[in-house]
């Protein structure tokens, strides 16, 4: 078994610094967060597109993309990721909002547009520290996207003004730009998914793929890890004081967001387990399942209601509540990782003695 760094088992320690220390400069230093939010890439703050863009590329040069052909031939893998995605998730998150936030439409609205905007970054973080499959990740990473520029206009629309209207609840407008969030996907996806590909195209043709791996990637390795602090911090220093000034209303935000992982989580893995799809696929299925791409729910949300709105609260308080979320489950899914490999290599060698 893999066994973690002393940067990653002390990861929950870091997360906690970041958030107090980014508390501590938006609070300190008048005006920080309207110089960190007065450029942009894609509808998020410079200096947060660049935490993010670091904290991908290390891991997508961990990819081998020469392998990817394993994982689009698994269409158990495909089709399960697909549901769980862009159907389950989805009404899962607008279920959980009408439910615990029925007097809250602002809120409600943020939570269903996180809901409905599907993970392309932070869950490589997560699938690597977990020793899930990293080829599968891109994979499902690619898949989503192309859904999320096809689809998620669509699906807004479906599940705050038709599905609504079917039920009897209030509806709510909003118009959702194909091209901003096409653009959220190249930024973050397409840059660092072209980088780690180059890296590892133009480093193994030189210098081999051992020297690659053994020499090369654990340099850089720590920096997902630094650019994912970096990120926090930086995230709690712009928002920080919308958070701190409305805790109750972050708290009420906060339930229905803890749900969601949880229960996506959860049911991603008992997916994978009845589908018998291994640990790292398991793993790899869950976490693209659970997470969420905040970066596009955040844009979306301010571009759609604006920056002080309560669907770009909601939006903001989803990754304070998923970092620290899914930094938990990715202790959960070590800790099952003997149960779930012992089960899986029982019932193949049971099946290899029957059939012989």
């Amino acid at each position: 078994m893999t066994q973690m760094s002393a940067l990653d088992r002390l990861l929950p320690l870091w997360i906690l610094l970041a958030m107090f220390a980014g508390l501590g400069l938006g609070a300190f230093i008048p005006g920080l967060d309207t110089a960190l939010s007065s450029i942009e890439i894609a509808g998020v703050s410079l200096p947060i597109a660049v935490g993010l863009l670091l904290m991908m590329y290390p891991v997508l040069a961990k990819v081998r993309y020469s392998e990817t052909g394993r994982v689009t031939s698994d269409r158990r893998l495909l089709l399960s990721s697909l549901a769980l995605n862009w159907v389950i998730g989805p009404a899962f998150m607008f279920t959980l909002a009408w439910l615990m936030l029925p007097d809250l439409p602002e809120y409600r609205t943020g939570l269903i547009i996180v809901g409905l905007a599907r993970c392309i970054a932070m869950v490589f973080v997560w699938n690597d520290l977990a020793c899930g499959d990293r080829e599968a990740a891109a994979v499902l990473v690619a898949i989503n996207s192309i859904f999320q520029v096809l689809a998620f206009a669509a699906l807004g629309w479906f599940y705050l003004q038709t599905l609504p209207a079917w039920l009897g609840l209030a509806t709510t407008s909003a118009e959702f730009s194909v091209a901003a969030i096409a653009l959220s996907v190249v930024v973050f996806l397409g840059v660092p998914l072209l980088a780690g590909f180059l890296t590892r195209f133009t480093m193994e043709r030189s210098r081999g793929r051992q020297w690659y791996e053994d020499r090369f990637l654990p340099k850089i390795g720590p920096v997902a890890l630094y650019g994912l602090l970096f990120t926090i911090v930086m995230l709690f220093a712009l928002q920080g004081n919308a958070i701190t000034s409305a805790p109750l209303d972050v708290a009420r935000v906060a339930l229905p967001l803890l749900g969601y992982f949880f229960g996506m989580f959860a049911f991603s893995w008992m997916v994978g387990s009845v589908l018998r799809l291994g640990y790292p696929k398991t793993t790899t299925l869950a976490f693209t399942a659970a997470g969420n791409n905040f970066e596009l729910a955040i844009a979306v949300a301010i571009g759609t209601f604006g920056a002080t709105s309560g669907q770009a609260l909601a939006g903001v308080v989803g990754p304070l509540i998923e970092v620290p979320v899914l930094v938990a489950l990715v202790y959960v899914a070590l800790r099952l990782r003997p149960s779930m490999e012992q089960t899986h290599s029982r019932k193949d060698h049971s099946n290899q003695t029957s059939g012989s």
